[in-house]
């Protein structure tokens, strides 16, 4: 039990940026994605024991915090997932964050999870419980649509 304690303090450690900034569009602003982060990993804590390989435990985790996010979402919070874009930066590169912005909510969060929060497919796969192929499928496209646009946006300069 110590022994996975250790383990979710260190995915804390490892991977608390990555958590809040994929959360951030979800809940609508950093300081409330750092809240649902606190609380995730506090009730992971608490109901370690239930947790069935360790290697599950950052999806595990994810789910605990996705969980926690709707719930605020449902407590009347308007949020669509992921739309607010904060994390990126808008005046750094604003086609790059208006092409993000354009993608359907499954493919934002998909990519977010992989590029913001630092997922492998399988956590992806097992945190959103669909096949690791659908994330690859998903992230396929995602690309493909970011690029279709960016070049779409560039060649009408």
């Amino acid at each position: 039990m110590a022994q996975i304690e250790g383990l979710v303090e260190r995915l804390y450690r490892e991977r608390y940026v990555g958590f809040r900034n994929a959360l951030a569009p979800v809940v609508g602003s950093r300081e409330a994605a750092h809240d649902v982060v606190q609380e995730a990993f506090a009730n992971a804590l608490a109901e370690v024991g239930k947790l069935r390989r360790a290697e599950s435990l950052a999806p595990w985790v994810w789910q605990i915090a996705l969980r926690i996010a709707l719930r605020q979402r449902r407590r009347g919070m308007e949020i669509e997932i992921p739309a607010d874009l904060s994390i990126l930066d808008e005046e750094r590169d604003p086609a790059l964050a208006a092409a993000v912005r354009s993608l359907p909510p499954q493919r934002r969060l998909v990519l977010f999870l992989r590029y913001y929060a630092d997922f492998t497919y399988g956590e992806i796969a097992e945190a959103l419980g669909i096949a690791e192929g659908t994330v690859a499928a998903t992230l396929s496209q995602a690309h493909a649509a970011l690029l279709d646009q960016l070049i779409s946006e560039e060649v009408a300069r």
